[in-house]
């Protein structure tokens, strides 16, 4: 991460960075830029110093060169490694890489935000762990600075105060009123502490200014070893060197930040002289918080002794390390709901390609091939579209198919049962409703048509839906908006309409079931779904398909079927269509407990035998004497009262041996204008 003078100055590929390991942490943080020559090795005259045995006085380089950062050793005693490999003259180095001198590592780097962590495998060794002298970092006895002044509030955020003193801290609040503005266009972290520290450049007298944070993930409070350098500014182009462990360990276990003085007396920075000739003469060091949790520290060093750091600047380096705290968490909270964007949006485009895969349409019958070709033409089109065909045959799978051809295929496809729901809540599940707008609207419902927006809604058994409601709903085709129930703000969407039913609409629209207009608006584009015993040749694939399904649903170890029973299969009438064929394979793998399906593994529906007659146990006169000219329907009229009358009227016994339902069999019986018996069932 680098600041925001950094960025205007130079590509942001050619800022680097080099960090010092001090046996625990990167501690030290070396700025490196274009056009410079950065020297390591342990005569003082090195930008870099080491105190290291093994280090020879002019030890390497690092520079900038055709577009990459490359290290060079200059003929050294001990050699330079890099990513543990000596070198022979130049090297090309990548953001990571360690360079290991003698005990010394320094680490390269291009991005403070991603500083490497100690590479596994080469840890610092034990003397250098314990013996300072042979650290690149000194770690001799820590003598604490003196302290000058401690602060929890900034004094000109406080509402009390005279007059004179609130007309001075106007111009404080506007430079913070600036910062948040400027804080307000970051969209990550790195752009949020450049912000930051360009505010504390401009702002304060300090000469290095530094940004301290902890890990995002890191669920314990921060110690100073967990905070890593991800911001720094030097108007000098000096190194970075941390404040003494002692004071951050102060400030990072109270809500307050610390001026101190003196600092060149505190041995761990005044080693600072060996990396950059530094006198820290006055430093600042404030909490970075919001609410309870602690992010990390600001520090501020001073090494003019004419214009050292006053309680001013600790007063504003601490309303911006609050405020910084803030921007951090809700940053931190963004990033959590755009990750669980990204990762709903991922797993709905993997699900969306599985039940592409599960619901495609599946045969190569004539009848199959002009389905797909008429459900391709159908499909570039916004038009709605009437799916007709008996129950178990995929009308809605024939739906979906137009949905994922179709323009508006990234929309929702969002499914109605009309025939599953009363008025009321079908109107509801349509429409929506608003909190109290009936006895047990505790909350405001978004109806099916708002969920379909830009997308497709599938209106299964259409002609079930009741007349009442028909008439709102062709509004809605019509183009009109439509209101809640309880609601009068319009709402209006754009949805096509797709519908399917099993049911005669031309002989329910004679019957007065369903208007003419709405079955006029529905029937733009038909598509019959021909039963499954029109299509035989498709069993097979069918039947396999599915097999490999319930097979890898299950766990099952099942190839096949063997060739006795896929002739099973074939010669059923299946008079529930695919849904039953569907079911009867399911059955069958959980039942087989053979590596094939055998015919005497398939167990068929005995259902339509029950209402079926045979031809042979038909009385002949029925099929060849007393003949008379009847139409169909005629016929039909004739059977449907002779039933009747055989039930003595009991329409749900009657119903039940014509194979129709009873609400079908009051329909017939209104268009032919036969009074009910008051005494009829």
């Amino acid at each position: 991460m680098i600041s925001e003078s950094a960025t205007l100055s130079e590509p942001a590929d050619d800022v680097a960075f080099l960090l010092t390991w001090d046996g625990a942490t990167w501690r030290d943080v070396v700025r490196l830029r274009h056009g410079q020559v950065t020297t390591i090795g342990r005569s003082a005259t090195n930008r870099i110093v080491l105190q290291d045995d093994s280090c020879s006085r002019n030890h390497c380089e690092v520079f900038y060169s055709e577009g990459e950062w490359r290290l060079r050793d200059l003929s050294s005693r001990n050699g330079t490694l890099l990513r543990g490999r000596e070198i022979v003259g130049d090297a090309a180095m990548t953001s990571g890489d360690v360079i290991m001198i003698g005990a010394c590592r320094l680490a390269f780097t291009t991005s403070l935000d991603a500083a490497p962590s100690f590479p596994a495998g080469q840890p610092a060794t034990q003397e250098s762990e314990t013996n300072p002298s042979q650290q690149p970092v000194a770690a001799a006895s820590v003598r604490e600075p003196n302290i000058l002044h401690r602060t929890s509030a900034p004094e000109f955020l406080s509402p009390t105060g005279s007059n004179v003193q609130k007309s001075s801290h106007q111009a404080e609040l506007a430079k913070l009123y600036r910062l948040g503005l400027e804080m307000g266009t970051a969209r990550n972290r790195q752009q949020l502490t450049d912000v930051v520290i360009a505010s504390l450049t401009r702002e304060t007298v300090a000469d290095i200014c530094a940004i301290l944070l902890a890990h995002p993930d890191l669920s314990r409070p921060p110690a100073p070893l967990d905070l890593q350098v991800v911001a720094y500014h030097s108007r000098k182009d000096l190194p970075y060197r941390r404040v003494s462990d002692n004071l951050s360990r102060i400030v990072l276990s109270r809500p307050e930040a610390i001026l101190a003085r003196d600092v060149s007396d505190d041995t761990q920075l005044s080693f600072f002289d060996s990396l950059g000739e530094m006198k820290a003469i006055s430093v600042i060091c404030a909490p970075i918080r919001s609410g309870e949790q602690v992010h990390g520290l600001i520090h501020l060093y001073s090494t003019n002794p004419d214009n050292p750091l006053d309680k001013h600047d600790l007063e504003f380096a601490l309303a911006v390390a609050n405020q910084l705290g803030v921007a951090l968490n809700q940053l931190k909270e963004r990033d959590s709901l755009q990750s669980g964007l990204v990762q709903a949006r991922n797993e709905n485009r993997s699900l969306r390609e599985q039940l592409l895969t599960e619901q495609t349409l599946i045969g190569e019958t004539p009848a199959m091939r002009d389905l797909k070709e008429k459900i391709g033409l159908i499909a570039e089109t916004d038009a709605s579209v009437l799916i007709r065909g008996e129950s178990g045959c995929g009308k809605e799978l024939i739906a979906r198919s137009i949905h994922n051809n179709s323009p508006r295929r990234d929309g929702p496809f969002v499914c109605v049962n009309c025939a599953a729901l009363n008025e009321s809540l079908l109107e509801s599940e349509l429409f929506g409703h608003e909190k109290g707008a009936f006895t047990g609207a505790v909350d405001r419902k978004i109806g099916r048509f708002e969920q379909a927006d830009k997308g497709t809604l599938f209106l299964d058994e259409v002609g079930e839906m009741n007349p009442a409601i028909q008439s709102k709903f062709l509004r809605v085709l019509e183009g009109h908006p439509f209101e809640r129930i309880g609601g009068r703000k319009p709402i209006q969407v754009d949805v096509r309409i797709l519908a399917a039913t099993n049911r005669d609409l031309e002989e329910a629209v004679e019957d007065g079931d369903f208007r003419k207009d709405l079955y006029f608006r529905l029937h733009v584009a038909e598509i019959i779904a021909c039963p499954l015993r029109e299509r035989r040749d498709d069993i097979e694939p069918l039947a396999k398909a599915f097999l490999q399904k319930f097979v890898v649903k299950t766990g099952r170890v099942i190839r096949g079927f063997t060739d006795e029973a896929i002739e099973v299969l074939r010669e059923y009438s299946w008079p529930g269509n695919v849904r039953e064929l569907q079911n009867t394979i399911e059955r069958t793998v959980i039942l087989c407990r053979n590596e094939v399906v055998k015919a005497s593994d398939i167990q068929l529906s005995t259902l339509s035998s029950r209402f079926t007659v045979s031809l042979a146990e038909r009385p002949v006169s029925n099929i060849a004497g007393d003949y008379r000219e009847l139409s169909l329907a005629d016929v039909e009229q004739e059977h449907i009262l002779a039933t009747l009358e055989h039930t003595d009227w009991n329409k749900s016994r009657a119903a039940q041996i014509l194979g129709i339902e009873r609400s079908t069999l009051d329909r017939k019986l209104k268009r032919y204008h036969v009074p009910r018996p008051h005494d009829s069932k």
